[in-house]
């Protein structure tokens, strides 16, 4: 009930802050250096846990910018492995992470969308967009297509508004057990997607298959386990995963 009143009483962007505040405030008791985040330069003796009654993730969240593990590799790719972040291009940030958007601020060709007007700049259903074809030199789409139900249409979309040698950049939760995608229609409520995708929204949980679903005319697609770069040492200290959540599938219009 107290959640209930919370969630009606104090909008979703107040509650967010109210979260990252405590976030921090639990940092100032884990101050060390056995972790350290890339994203926004911090170290800490351990990171905060993430999960749910499925999965706990140990050493996940950087208690002062939030970025997850998905989140520092990526931002590791971009800097070493790409030109995002020279001059000014065309850059799509869907359902963007905080502390990977604050490294656009000086870019004004910067657009990060999310069908939820309170977590994003623009509100954009990225199943149906108005940008122009061939708008985008970079898409960057974490942790989303497992959230869309029209998963193919989307990726559809995406692929029209990226211009020529342009790259999307996807990264997903894969069950990497499995061949195949798995997903279905009759799984509705949040408990039974728990129990079977692992999160309480998701609406399939991509297989190995995934990089066959990206798949397009339009395209090359190449799977890149970026942890592979650093020492295990390395992939401990800055917390990068266990290559569930963090492949990065780069997408490049041909």
């Amino acid at each position: 009930m107290i959640k209930t009143y919370y969630k009606k009483l104090i909008s979703e962007k107040i509650r967010n802050r109210i979260h990252d505040l405590i976030r921090k405030i639990k940092g100032l008791f884990l101050r060390g250096n056995q972790f350290y985040c890339n994203c926004c330069s911090h170290s800490f003796r351990k990171f905060l846990p993430k999960g749910n009654g499925i999965e706990l993730r140990n050493n996940a969240i950087c208690p002062h910018c939030g970025s997850l593990e998905r989140t520092r590799l990526l931002y590791f790719y971009l800097c070493n492995e790409t030109k995002i972040f020279n001059s000014q291009p065309f850059v799509l940030h869907i359902a963007p992470e905080q502390t990977l958007k604050n490294k656009f601020k000086t870019n004004p060709n910067y657009y990060d969308v999310d069908i939820n007007p309170q977590l994003a700049t623009y509100q954009v259903d990225i199943t149906k967009t108005s940008f122009g074809d061939n708008t985008f030199d970079f898409i960057i789409c974490s942790h989303v297509l497992g959230h869309i139900k029209n998963e193919k249409q989307a990726i559809n979309e995406l692929y029209r508004i990226l211009k020529k040698d342009g790259k999307l950049f996807t990264l997903t939760l894969i069950n990497v057990q499995s061949e195949h995608t798995f997903e279905d229609q009759n799984i509705e409520t949040e408990t039974k997607k728990t129990q079977s995708y692992g999160e309480k929204d998701l609406e399939r949980l991509h297989g190995r298959d995934f990089i066959k679903r990206l798949a397009s005319p339009q395209v090359d697609v190449q799977q890149i386990d970026y942890r592979l770069h650093f020492s295990a040492d390395d992939n401990l200290k800055y917390s990068l995963g266990n290559g569930n959540r963090e492949i990065i599938y780069v997408s490049t219009k041909i």
